[in-house]
């Protein structure tokens, strides 16, 4: 279940000494921001966004023009040049990079780590430390050395951690055992409840009652192209509406889908919980299992907005999808389900409950 905003008094104090970050997706730079914007960051923090992934140029560009905390620098880096920087904090959304690993985390000078969000990875990276196994990733096929490098930089993660140097910054619902687990070790975990943002302007949103995050699934060939597409436009049927592409769609299906009656492609390439934060009553937004859905709960839930994750139809699915994979991807579902079960318990700014809504409601798969 997700913990009640910590206090703050509660919250590590911000050191005086200068953090560094490489961000490597538009839900990275965003989580990064929020914890510099916790206190979780440096003096100055400079977040180094690669300048070789697709749309985070742009994502960077919306993201500033929110209007960036104090002692926060963003600059467009190359992925190397970014990890040669010397500063004693990082903050780090792929704990998984091999990269990452052996040029910043496993040298002598790195003295306080702050994990943040990067989607489903997040879980899975929580679960190996609170094991003790190697940070490797789950669909990679890594031999002797690879393995060697992740279990010796979980090593190191849980040296720091041991001294109160890490902390794991979420906004995801982290399992009762696995959060003991972490905390046995001495990891900090702080919830993230997305309070710059929350403090930022609204901004355009999508003007269609239904809004779609595109997913990662067929692109990586764990669901059938087609049943996707035919999903897509059983939910157009119902009425107009806009698809957020995931960074990792191809042309191809993209023409597809913008092809299908009802539908318009957005081209915006902000992360989705800048893009759809303006969203109202009675829009809702429909995805597959994805984070996305759990910190959209987060952001929109106030608002009246349900976010509805639905479940992959078991005929999608590919050889490539093993069952485990398949239940990691799925659980998201119960993250999202614990995430509205909060937002509805939370009391409103003037001490009302906030009413009952059914955002887990199932629809057709189309």
């Amino acid at each position: 279940m997700l913990t009640a905003r910590p206090d703050p008094a509660d919250l590590p104090v911000r050191p005086a000494r200068p953090a560094g970050a490489l961000v490597e997706s538009p839900l990275q730079l965003l989580c990064t921001v929020e914890a510099h914007a916790a206190g979780l960051g440096g003096a100055p923090t400079r977040i180094h966004v690669r300048d070789d992934v697709p749309a985070l140029d742009t994502a960077l560009e919306a993201v500033r023009g929110f209007g960036l905390p104090d002692d926060l620098e963003t600059d467009l880096a190359g992925r190397r040049a970014a990890l040669s920087a010397r500063d004693p904090v990082w903050l780090v959304g792929d704990a998984f990079s091999g990269l990452f690993q052996a040029t910043a985390l496993l040298r002598c000078g790195v003295e306080r780590v702050v994990l943040v969000d990067d989607g489903l990875a997040t879980l899975d990276l929580a679960r190996r430390l609170a094991a003790s196994e190697p940070l490797v990733r789950m669909r990679a096929e890594t031999g002797g050395p690879r393995r060697q490098l992740g279990a010796a930089a979980a090593r190191r993660l849980r040296r720091l951690a041991a001294d109160g140097r890490v902390t794991l910054f979420t906004a995801l619902p982290l399992e009762p055992a696995i959060r003991a687990q972490l905390s046995a070790q001495g990891f900090a975990v702080v919830r993230n409840d997305f309070a710059w943002l929350a403090g930022a302007p609204v901004g355009d949103a999508p003007t269609e009652p239904t809004v779609v995050i595109g997913s990662a699934l067929p692109a990586d060939g764990l669901v059938d192209a087609d049943a996707y597409v035919t999903w897509v436009g059983g939910l157009a049927a119902q009425g107009p509406l806009r698809y957020l592409p995931h960074r990792r769609q191809t042309p191809r299906l993209l023409a597809r889908l913008g092809a299908l009656p009802g539908v318009t492609v957005d081209s915006a390439q902000a992360p989705v919980e800048l893009r759809l934060r303006g969203m109202t009553a009675p829009q809702r937004v429909v995805s597959l299992p994805s984070t996305a859905a759990v910190l959209l709960t987060s952001i929109l839930s106030p608002r009246g907005v349900a976010v509805i994750p639905q479940a992959v139809a078991d005929d999608w699915w590919t050889s490539r999808a093993t069952p485990g994979l398949r239940a990691h991807l799925s659980g998201v579902l119960r993250l999202a389900a614990d995430a509205a079960a909060l937002h509805r318990s939370e009391p409103t700014p003037h001490g009302a409950t906030r009413p009952v809504t059914d955002q887990n409601n199932p629809e057709d798969h189309g």
